[in-house]
């Protein structure tokens, strides 16, 4: 069985995907700052809450990410909102703090930008539970 052609669309979700994977060792300064906390599961927690957990985290770091990207020029900074793999209620949250980011960054340099692109991706995310709502694009993870 012959394998489907990969179309520039195909090639940005296969890269937003891996992406996903790998965001945690780009960011770096991400990371869990108490990692001996005991986490919740879905034995502990209920199957909702360990899969909001899952999107909100997603939702963070595709947008964290992605919005460093743009603030730096780096690659992939040019590309639209669907090559990203964000929805629609991600794309907003985005450029929300894409805005601020460039402020912040002309006020009190890079590092500052970093920070608010982190603290602010993590707070509308979370307070969106991942943001995938009004995205007809967007499917779970399995």
């Amino acid at each position: 069985m012959r394998a489907p052609p990969r179309t520039p669309a195909r090639r940005a979700a296969a890269g937003a995907l891996a992406l996903a994977a790998a965001l945690p060792l780009a960011l770096g300064g991400c990371a869990d700052p108490a990692p001996h906390r005991p986490r919740a599961t879905a034995s502990t927690a209920g199957p909702s809450a360990a899969s909001t957990a899952t999107l909100i985290q997603v939702c963070t770091r595709l947008i964290a990410y992605w919005a460093v990207q743009e603030l730096t020029g780096g690659e992939g900074a040019g590309l639209d909102w669907e090559q990203k793999g964000l929805s629609n209620e991600q794309r907003a949250i985005y450029d929300d703090i894409v805005r601020a980011a460039h402020a912040e960054r002309d006020a009190h340099g890079p590092d500052a930008a970093r920070r608010l692109i982190e603290r602010q991706a993590a707070q509308r995310c979370t307070a969106a539970n991942g943001a995938t709502h009004s995205s007809e694009n967007w499917r779970p993870p399995t």
